[in-house]
């Protein structure tokens, strides 16, 4: 990797965020969680930023490591060797090509008075192997260390291609209808209500209501599911969602910057710049660990000329040259970020959006998921099941229970006006408001009319039928002018993957808890179907939280997985709050810490179990690091080890743990 694009952080592959930010030609500058602006360093370096190229571009390094090769093989294979002058000829130069750019680095930061990082470490040791006359050895640690942080940078660039790709999912036009004829414009320039078409085989570029009978679509983009998704007319489509096999039209529903699929852009960028508890442990490891190494480097060289009889100062300065060399800290500094990064690559594959590494820490400590129902571990497709009136008749019921649910978004309310059909034209619908976790409250046509579950009729005093508590489904109650109306019930369906989810997690000794604003016998029910271990319902959103708050109390780590806006105060709550991505609330998904995209309550067992794995691994290159550096170090110092063998185990410990930092993202779960 060329020097001039590595800080001391060594490419920690946060700077990626920035990097893939620079590419995001729709939405400006990129700020961080807490508004600052996302940039290069004070060297005016973009780390990470810069393509490696082909190896033809490393033909400085590439000529250095032949100078190498061929002086060793005359050595070591012919017994010849050259007189001083004439190495020096031969080696500076290849030391140049090899180290300029590590000791320009080290130059720019010793002004700085930084003279603690790897780039003034590398440049002391070669530096001292010249001076000694281990020129060979010299030139071999510069050209090893060159290769492996050229190995470094490639992967670094692999995981901003990554970004890349997933920004190019967004196309740049689209065909927009209007006064009757298709015009083809940027996809920003489209308006809420307007009609696009989008051909075979194109990329939805905005989120809306399809238009046309049916259609097909790709959705791994959004969900990680390949699986074609059927859709009919007056269902929803997202940006990035690939038609297959149809021309269909689209009414857009939200604009390009507040789309889903430009959601999961700006959570996939910020990601990476929320560093987990072990990063931030690395980082401070690292600025305490590197002067200490250069302190024992030299004692190392100074304090046997007291103890030592036959003390010879060329030999202790070697040994201190072989502690300097093998204690860089590249394998940690760099590998690790890339460990999470790839944690966060291999969710992203599965559909689960982290919104920082340090929530792949947290998912390893979940002992209790405490659910949602409906949306969660239901369809949230419901279906009106039966029409009980009061003094009106069902059709007048039904058309006032549409209205007031016309201006909700909740899936209930969505099924009453599917099943009213197209009947509200002409209506007057002022002043709806929601009454959180009760129902809705409006004026339909001059009457108050009050649409929501038994506590809403309870709160305003409203005397309602008995026989409604005795339903085992879902029910909507109504009130107008303060007179019970009659009840509307509701059937939802349970995911075909939630009894399994459920089992997975007791598989892994977690509790599951499921809380409901429904009412208990639904609870019951579902809980019953699913073996759920604990099971509430009649809950408002504050009794959620004090639920939740009291597993906090009993030591528990818990993730909360939900998908209504009145589950975001819980969400905010848990140690991990988790977010249904599809039919979700935007104020939940925005509160959320891990997004679910495809909805599917299996993924929240996925997200655990990546969790672990990229700990494990995380791990692995912590302990391998430090093991081999530690053996070698203490060889160095006993005079067994030599340059050759510091700088092959400092670079290859370092391309190891790449190694199996990169292939997170190539696993399958």
């Amino acid at each position: 990797m060329k020097a001039s694009n590595i800080d001391k952080d060594c490419c920690s592959t946060e700077k990626v965020s920035a990097a893939a930010a620079q590419t995001d030609q729709h939405q400006g500058h990129r700020h961080g969680r807490n508004g600052e602006e996302l940039h290069s360093d004070d060297d005016g370096h973009n780390h990470g930023a810069e393509e490696s190229g082909s190896w033809l571009s490393h033909w400085p390094l590439l000529t250095a490591l032949a100078i190498v090769v061929v002086m060793m093989v005359l050595e070591y294979g012919f017994d010849t060797t050259f007189n001083t002058s004439i190495q020096l000829l031969i080696f500076v130069p290849a030391y140049l090509l090899a180290g300029y750019n590590v000791l320009e680095m080290a130059f720019r930061k010793a002004l700085r008075l930084d003279f603690f990082n790897e780039f003034f470490l590398m440049s002391v040791a070669t530096i001292g192997a010249f001076a000694i006359g281990s020129f060979s050895e010299g030139v071999a640690v510069m050209v090893f260390y060159s290769i492996g942080e050229w190995f470094q940078d490639s992967a670094v660039n692999n995981a901003k291609r990554s970004i890349k790709a997933l920004l190019d999912i967004r196309p740049d036009t689209v065909d927009v209808i209007r006064a009757g004829k298709i015009q083809t414009v940027a996809p920003a320039a489209v308006g809420i209500g307007e009609t696009i078409q989008i051909k075979p085989g194109e990329k939805v570029a905005l989120d809306g209501e399809l238009l046309s009978d049916r259609a097909t679509f790709n959705t791994a983009a959004l969900t990680g599911e390949s699986k074609p998704d059927n859709k009919s007319k007056g269902e929803t489509v997202l940006a990035g969602m690939i038609n297959l096999n149809q021309v269909s039209e689209v009414r857009v529903r939200a604009a390009f910057k507040d789309s889903k699929l430009s959601k999961i852009l700006e959570m996939v960028q910020d990601a990476t710049a929320r560093k987990s508890q072990t990063q931030l442990f690395i980082s401070r490891f690292a600025k305490v660990y590197t002067p200490i190494v250069f302190l024992l480097a030299v004692l190392l060289v100074a304090l046997p000329y007291f103890f030592v009889a036959d003390y010879v100062f060329k030999d202790w300065l070697y040994r201190g040259l072989v502690f300097l060399v093998i204690s860089c800290p590249c394998a940690l500094v760099v590998s690790i970020p890339l460990g999470y990064f790839g944690g966060i690559g291999l969710a992203s594959k599965n559909g689960i959006l982290f919104k920082g590494s340090n929530f792949l820490d947290v998912m390893t400590k979940v002992n209790a998921v405490v659910m949602d129902k409906t949306g969660t571990l239901t369809k949230g497709v419901f279906e009106v099941q039966k029409v009980v009136g009061n003094n009106f008749e069902e059709k007048e019921l039904v058309l006032l229970a549409a209205a007031i649910e016309s201006k909700s978004t909740h899936p209930i309310a969505l099924a009453i006006v599917r099943y009213a059909g197209d009947v509200l034209n002409g209506l007057k619908i002022e002043n709806v408001e929601e009454v959180s976790g009760h129902g809705l409250k409006g004026i339909i046509n001059g009457k108050t009319v009050l649409a929501g579950n038994t506590k809403l009729l309870q709160k305003h005093g409203i005397t309602y039928d008995s026989a409604i508590d005795n339903e085992a489904d879902t029910i909507v109650a109504l009130a107008v002018e303060g007179s019970y109306a009659g009840y509307i019930t509701i059937a939802d369906e349970i995911k075909e993957d939630a009894k399994q989810a459920i089992a997975d997690m007791h598989g892994l000794n977690i509790l599951t808890v499921m809380l409901s604003g429904d009412k208990q016998s639904v609870v019951d029910k579902v809980a019953g179907l699913l073996g759920i271990d604990q099971a509430f319902g009649n809950l408002l959103p504050e009794d959620k939280v004090s639920r939740t708050a009291a597993l906090k109390k009993e030591g528990k780590h818990i993730a909360f997985v939900g998908d209504g806006v009145n589950d975001a105060p819980v969400v905010a709550l848990a140690d991990a709050g988790i977010a249904m991505g599809g039919l979700g609330s935007d104020a939940t998904i925005e509160t959320a810490d891990i997004v679910i995209q495809n909805d599917q309550p299996s993924k929240i067992v996925t997200a655990i179990k990546i969790g672990k794995l990229t700990r494990n691994i995380v791990w692995q290159n912590i302990i391998l690091a430090m093991g081999v550096k530690i053996i070698v170090l203490i060889l160095g110092a006993g005079g067994v080890a030599t340059l050759w063998e510091a700088v092959i185990a400092d670079v290859g410990v370092a391309l190891l743990a790449i190694l199996n930092a990169v292939r997170i993202q190539q696993m399958k779960l």
